[in-house]
């Protein structure tokens, strides 16, 4: 009996630490529902759930209800989701790369997808058939098998994936700048501008049930290969010893975490600090195996952009600040922090 007592309170501490942190993002998500011109209590946001789940009958203020609904409820989830997405896959490129400071635009994601974003909204590529977010999503692509084909595949190395990185930024960076310099109106670029530095303003239902399934695929794929992560934790030359496919096994993370990352900037823009600063505060916490860290960091990611979304909508009234700028100005400060803590560390 003892020998099983082990076990078995482990599995009641995850169990618990997993209902805490579900409780934890539930929470914050009904804060964020609540918060706007409107005000809604959170019990009202519970109520109108349970109502829709068919578990209460209760009778709500219609007006409350459709602002839920059709507005509040899919913002907040999707920020929820965005977050979770962009820290798993921080947490994966510094796993991959052996670099602290490694987050999800580093394969050029977020430079290729403002590229085909302006390619959609100023030069009218796709005549009406391709929308923002679709010619983002192509854009991104686009930029990661550029990446690819730079840093040779399945036989590129860290070192070499980084540089590619930062030629495929550089490139699609100087051609959307291009492209809005000398074909844009004022209004357009501001638009432009704008979606690149972060916006939960119009996604909706549709949004929701997209980002929800590629996060959770993604999270699914990561937790199976958890080991594969570890090991590249100790080099690419341990990890092959291991019995790893350095090569292809770089390569199919890298897929996820561009299907991710993609994912994230044709909804709502180019949002940074998320994959950089949550990785480091979730290791703190759980430590470096992979198989607690990334449930961590998609928690604690979804937590933090929800937050930031709160943020980017009552800092300054009757207005709403990108919520780039919002990530930013809190993960600068919480960044040097932990640089600070790694400093002093004996």
């Amino acid at each position: 009996m003892s020998l099983g007592a082990g076990p078995l309170r482990g599995a009641a501490t995850l169990a618990g630490l997993l209902l805490v942190s579900l409780g934890a993002v539930g929470l914050v998500i009904g804060v964020s529902v609540g918060i706007g011109d409107l005000p809604i209590p959170l019990s009202t946001t519970g109520l109108a759930v349970t109502n829709r789940l068919g578990w209460t009958t209760a009778e709500l203020n219609r007006i409350h209800e459709t602002v839920i609904w059709d507005y509040r409820l899919s913002r907040a989830l999707v920020a929820a989701f965005c977050g979770a997405g962009l820290a798993m896959s921080g947490a994966i490129m510094q796993a991959l790369l052996r670099n602290p400071l490694a987050e999800p635009y580093v394969l050029g994601i977020s430079a290729g997808a403002s590229t085909g974003a302006v390619a959609v909204v100023i030069l009218g590529i796709g005549a009406g058939a391709v929308s923002l977010s679709a010619g983002a999503f192509l854009g991104a692509f686009a930029s990661f098998f550029f990446v690819a084909l730079l840093s040779s595949g399945t036989r590129g190395g860290a070192d070499r994936t980084i540089l590619a990185g930062v030629a495929a930024s550089q490139l699609f960076n100087a051609a959307t700048s291009y492209v809005v310099t000398t074909s844009g109106n004022a209004q357009q670029a501001r638009d432009v501008m704008f979606w690149l530095l972060g916006s939960f303003g119009g996604v909706r239902w549709p949004e929701f049930a997209l980002v929800s399934a590629v996060m959770g695929l993604g999270l699914a794929l990561c937790l199976f290969f958890a080991r594969v992560l570890d090991a590249f934790a100790f080099g690419d030359e341990a990890a092959a010893a291991l019995g790893v496919d350095v090569g292809r096994a770089r390569l199919g993370f890298f897929a996820i975490t561009a299907v991710m990352t993609a994912t994230v900037v044709s909804m709502v823009g180019s949002i940074g600090f998320v994959g950089l600063v949550v990785p480091h505060a979730a290791r703190f916490v759980v430590g470096p195996v992979h198989g607690r860290l990334l449930p961590a960091c998609a928690v604690a990611g979804a937590i933090f952009m929800v937050l930031a979304d709160i943020a980017s909508r009552v800092l300054i009234p009757q207005q709403v600040l990108p919520i780039g700028v919002v990530t930013a100005l809190v993960g600068v400060p919480v960044f040097a922090a932990i640089l600070f803590r790694l400093q002093r560390a004996p």
